[in-house]
């Protein structure tokens, strides 16, 4: 199954907001659990894709912000398997 009509959806603003939220909440608020951090993108990515398009609000809008806060993860995970290689830390 090829997703790749996916990326049309993503808003790099968007994905950049949520990716900075998602590493503050990760590393500086410890009582938040990991497996919480997707939904709460999820959602705010929503809102600030809703918020930087109120004049042309559709479900493709909504649908952009779910993805794009979802991938904001993704991004954060490869970002930090490519740095934490191997379980060396900038080795």
């Amino acid at each position: 199954m090829d997703l790749s009509f996916l990326m049309e959806y993503i808003n790099l603003v968007v994905l950049g907001i949520c990716l900075c939220l998602g590493y503050v909440i990760k590393n500086y608020i410890p009582k938040i659990n990991n497996q919480y951090i997707p939904p709460i993108m999820l959602v705010v990515g929503t809102i600030i894709n809703v918020l930087t398009n109120i004049p042309n609000f559709n479900a493709a809008i909504i649908l952009g912000g779910m993805i794009s806060g979802l991938a904001s993860t993704g991004l954060y995970e490869a970002m930090r398997n490519l740095v934490d290689k191997d379980g060396k830390k900038g080795e």
